[in-house]
């Protein structure tokens, strides 16, 4: 995957240093409004392929129910987003060692009344996921309107992070966490920096 630069608005040594203290991050106007708007529009134009999330081997559970479309190269708008969480990933290898090596991610459509209920992305180390990442799509948000994730850090502190439009939510992929239930339609993209090669 092709490394490229990271926006400005990425301060890499804050990141840094919230993850090793909290084993999460939070990365607030994470991109331009031309680039927001693009965003917006390759994924809203694409709604109608979404499909109903999947846990494990396409089984439908109880425990969530959004609805996703992976990405991959042919979503250009997207697969930016995709390059630049890569990129990241080089420079969390530098401070943590970790070994990511590719990035897979998804759109994820939260409709009112829509959750998923508290998991782990990578539970004992179960699979490759190293980091997990939320980027929030819509354009407008009111915190009443749900959608939350609810956080455990690392120190067993809990956290509500709001789904604030142009705003990245990365965590450690094996802490505790929960998308409350929404009121309004929220838009997002999903993604884990992962040790292993994924091919969706």
């Amino acid at each position: 995957m092709e490394a490229v630069l990271l926006p400005k608005s990425w301060n890499v040594d804050q990141i840094l240093d919230d993850l090793d203290q909290h084993g999460f991050a939070i990365i607030d106007d994470a991109y331009s409004d031309d680039y927001v708007h693009q965003l917006i529009e390759e994924c809203t134009s694409n709604l109608n392929l979404f499909r109903e999330a999947a846990i494990q081997n396409g089984v439908i559970s109880k425990i969530r129910s959004d609805h996703i479309l992976w990405l991959n190269p042919e979503l250009v708008i997207s697969h930016h987003h995709v390059q630049a969480l890569y990129s990241l990933g080089q420079e969390l290898n530098r401070a943590f060692y970790l070994g990511i090596r590719d990035v897979e991610a998804h759109f994820a459509c939260y409709n009112a009344g829509e959750f998923y209920a508290l998991h782990r992305d990578n539970p004992q180390g179960k699979n490759g996921r190293m980091i997990s990442t939320v980027y929030y799509l819509h354009e407008d948000w009111q915190n009443d309107w749900g959608g939350e994730l609810h956080l455990q850090d690392k120190n067993d502190i809990w956290h509500v992070l709001h789904p604030k439009p142009n705003r990245i939510a990365l965590f450690q992929s094996d802490l505790l966490h929960e998308v409350l239930e929404a009121k309004h339609q929220r838009l997002s993209i999903t993604g884990w920096l992962r040790s292993d090669s994924t091919i969706l």
